[in-house]
C-alpha cells in the first residue's frame, strides 16, 4: 500500500512533466491505483449519481459525470508517466502514439511498459530510485 501511495504522489508531483524516467514499479502501481479509483467512480456514477439525475440505478443512458471528470483530470499525468516509463526503457515518449493503432498499438505499448528498467543512465537521465525513501 505504501508503494501505491508513493507512486500516486510522485505522478501527481510530476503532473505534466514529460522529461525524466519512471520505473516499472512506479508505473504499474500508478496504473493499479487509477484502475481501482475509476472502478469506484463507475459504481458511484451508476448507483448514486444516476438516480439523482432521474435515471434507474445502473442505467447505461445516465452517463458517468464523475468518471468523465476524473478521466479528464488524470489524462495529462497518465500521458506524462507513460512517456517517462518509455524513457526508462530508452525509448522516446512519442512511442505513446502507437497506441492509436487499434489492438496492435495497445499490445506493443504493454510490451514496452513491462520491459525492465535500464539500470544505467541513458539519454533521458539517471535511473530512477524506486521505491522512494519515506
Amino acid at each position: 500500500m505504501e508503494n501505491m501511495v508513493s507512486a500516486v504522489q510522485k505522478v501527481f508531483s510530476n503532473y505534466a512533466t514529460f522529461s525524466g524516467r519512471a520505473s516499472r514499479s512506479e508505473y504499474w502501481w500508478w496504473f493499479l491505483a487509477l484502475l481501482i479509483f475509476m472502478l469506484i467512480l463507475g459504481v458511484l456514477d451508476a448507483f448514486v449519481i444516476a438516480p439523482l439525475l432521474g435515471f434507474q440505478a445502473g442505467d447505461e443512458n445516465a452517463g458517468q459525470p464523475l468518471s468523465l471528470l476524473a478521466s479528464l483530470a488524470v489524462l495529462l499525468p497518465n500521458l506524462a508517466v507513460g512517456a517517462r516509463r518509455l524513457h526508462d526503457t530508452d525509448r522516446s515518449g512519442w512511442w505513446l502514439l502507437i497506441g492509436l493503432i487499434p489492438l496492435i498499438g495497445f499490445l506493443i505499448l504493454i510490451y514496452f511498459f513491462v520491459q525492465p528498467s535500464d539500470a544505467e543512465a541513458n539519454r533521458f537521465g539517471e535511473a530512477p530510485s524506486w521505491p522512494p525513501s519515506i
